[in-house]
């Protein structure tokens, strides 16, 4: 082979190989957009399809500790913000994530202690509650009436 060549094979071998990733890891952390969809097309069907396990992904970015249940005709969630004192920081990131992630809800209510979305109309509609539950929790209860 001639020595230009394999000067330029290891170079350019130098410069690729290192841009490789070793190991590739799939983003495996829940979605918060995923989880709230799936929470509001079960609202109909009373949240039958529901687990607990579906609400904690809308809580993950905010706390570890969310625990949900279908309570009474809704699907509730509460959580202890991450950072202690935080709740109306979690908050305010719960009611970005239900604007961005359902587009046609209704955001008729922006308080420091509350924020309320819903979807659809009187009659047939989905309630999207989120509160703070004290200085430090996050309370999301989600409706269909």
């Amino acid at each position: 082979m001639n020595p230009p060549i394999i000067r330029m094979l290891a170079l350019c071998s130098a410069i690729v190989i290192p841009g490789i990733p070793l190991a590739a890891h799939a983003d495996d952390s829940a979605s918060p957009c995923a989880a709230l969809k799936r929470i509001v097309a079960a609202a109909p069907q009373h949240f039958a399809s529901l687990s607990p396990d579906d609400g904690r992904a809308v809580a993950q970015p905010y706390g570890d500790d969310a625990q949900c249940a279908t309570s009474g005709g809704s699907f509730q969630c509460v959580w202890s913000a991450r950072d202690a004192g935080s709740g109306t920081n979690a908050l305010e990131g719960v009611g970005a994530d239900i604007a961005s992630c359902l587009p046609d809800a209704t955001h008729d209510v922006n308080s420091p202690g509350r924020q309320h979305f819903y979807l659809g109309q009187r009659g047939s509609r989905t309630e999207i509650t989120a509160q703070t539950d004290g200085s430090t929790r996050v309370k999301l209860s989600v409706s269909h009436q």
